[in-house]
């Protein structure tokens, strides 16, 4: 397992996903990948992405400034 992270900050919808998508290929299988955002969208366009494409979602957060989403997942199989 390894760690990764996705900068799409200044992405509108739907490049966050997209990007998610492309990065996620990539990877193996228990892989966490930390995916930082400024579109509030993301928020929840990530995580449905996540369900549908059997991905776990470990954190969805809005760090302090309220500015920089942090949206942390785990590559599933």
């Amino acid at each position: 397992m390894s760690a990764h992270t996705l900068d799409v900050k200044g992405q509108l919808c739907p490049i966050p996903v997209i990007r998610t998508q492309n990065q996620a290929k990539k990877l193996a299988p228990g892989d966490v990948l930390e995916v930082l955002c400024t579109d509030p969208g993301a928020m929840h366009d990530i995580p449905a992405w996540c369900r549908i494409n059997g991905h776990t979602v470990l954190s969805n957060k809005t760090r302090e400034d309220g500015k920089l989403i942090v949206i942390t997942l785990e590559i599933g199989a």
